[in-house]
């Protein structure tokens, strides 16, 4: 059982009265994780990689201990499988320009998509001859459920990846992948996982999912924002070519040819971003001490709360599966109303954070939602009743004017 009030001492920001119901865009950030990146900044600011001075074999030392709580957290197999990445967009383009890609080649996913794991498939399709099918969720496709026997049709011995959300960022649909993933790995496919929306809210095993690829943000798991990771499965490294080459990536260089370091350095060109990393590493520290276990029985919670209170509203429609088919996403519209203008009413009126518009997932909203955008409402670990109360409470205040 959490301790959702002590928890919310941890976030300043909500003792100004702030309800935050944002969280699927970026979660707020702790202070313990605040804490850590300061005490890199203040006790040991130096470059990680190559360097003998103690600042620097001290960064480096930290820098490398929160990939191990990554390979942890997921259950990776060894820190060769975590690349640092600064969001879940880098680490889908990664893997979208590293393949070795060739005319013929298929590409399978899904209408629910986020942009970020949708325009780089279309853009392979027009650089290189691939085809891209797209799977849409079953009837009624407002509750964007995907069944696996499309994809069974779908994918076949041409297609060489299969790229899906664990969970839609709009109606908070949870796909079938243990499914999704035999079908495809039974052709040869691989696998492509957007953990955005699962990872900081549920456990995640990747060998239990028997992914190829994983990519999830650490700005939305308390972490900072410009974190990430990409998991790639140990025996596919070789198959991945890094998407950027230069400093801390090779392992010999001379005048007509260089040779790449091992995973993951051959990944991470540059400078990382050293704070963020470290940083993203509290936060799972953070996040195991309350418990993903707790933390998704609570968010399940709330949702039934919200779902129950907008779905006795004539006036409100709601987008997704019942509670128990979805994680605490809540997407809406209220009657006509254009979605920016509940989401500023919402604000203005009772200081509620929501999200509106197309949520990057135009493809989503056209064909499913067919209105030019939904208010989203996304909760997390804490949030509270009270909060919920209070959304439910204003949105049927504002479905009220709207009746009369």
């Amino acid at each position: 059982m959490l301790n959702v009030q002590k928890i919310r001492k941890d976030f300043p920001i909500l003792e100004k009265g702030v309800i935050y119901l944002d969280n699927t865009a970026s979660s707020l950030t702790p202070e313990p994780v605040l804490q850590k990146m300061l005490e890199f900044y203040r006790k040991y600011r130096a470059n990680v990689g190559r360097g003998v001075h103690s600042l620097s074999q001290k960064a480096s030392e930290e820098y490398e201990l929160a990939r191990a709580k990554v390979v942890d957290f997921v259950n990776a197999k060894s820190e060769t499988e975590i690349i640092m990445t600064r969001n879940t967009t880098e680490g889908i383009n990664l893997v979208a320009n590293s393949l070795n890609w060739k005319r013929g080649d298929k590409i399978v996913t899904s209408l629910i998509e986020h942009h970020s794991n949708f325009i780089p498939w279309i853009r392979l399709k027009n650089r290189c001859g691939v085809s891209l099918e797209i799977v849409k969720p079953k009837e009624p496709v407002v509750h964007g459920v995907l069944d696996p026997a499309d994809f069974e049709r779908a994918i076949d011995d041409r297609t060489k990846l299969v790229a899906i959300t664990h969970a839609s960022n709009i109606l908070g649909t949870i796909t079938p992948l243990k499914e999704i993933t035999e079908i495809a790995h039974e052709h040869g496919a691989y696998v492509l996982v957007d953990g955005a929306q699962s990872v900081p809210h549920m456990k995640v095993d990747v060998q239990k999912m028997k992914c190829d690829f994983l990519a999830f943000s650490g700005h939305k798991m308390c972490g900072p924002t410009g974190s990430g990771v990409l998991y790639i499965q140990e025996e596919l490294i070789n198959d991945v070519e890094p998407l950027f080459v230069g400093g801390g990536t090779i392992s010999d260089v001379g005048v007509d040819y260089y040779t790449l370091e091992r995973s993951p350095m051959r990944f991470e060109a540059g400078t990382p971003s050293v704070a963020e990393a470290i940083g993203l590493g509290a936060a799972i520290d953070y996040l195991r001490k309350i418990g993903l276990e707790d933390i998704e029985r609570h968010e399940r919670e709330l949702t039934k709360q919200i779902y129950k209170g907008f779905t006795v509203l004539p006036e409100v429609e709601v987008y997704g599966p019942e509670p128990k088919y979805r994680i605490g996403i809540m997407s809406f519209n209220v009657s006509d109303l254009n979605s920016h203008d509940v989401a500023l009413a919402l604000d203005v009126s009772a200081n509620i954070m929501v999200r509106s518009g197309h949520h990057c997932a135009m493809p989503l909203t056209k064909n499913i939602i067919q209105k030019p955008g939904s208010v989203r409402a996304s909760v997390y670990f804490y949030n509270t009743k009270a909060e919920v109360d209070k959304l439910v409470s204003t949105v049927r205040e504002i479905a009220e004017k709207i009746a009369k």
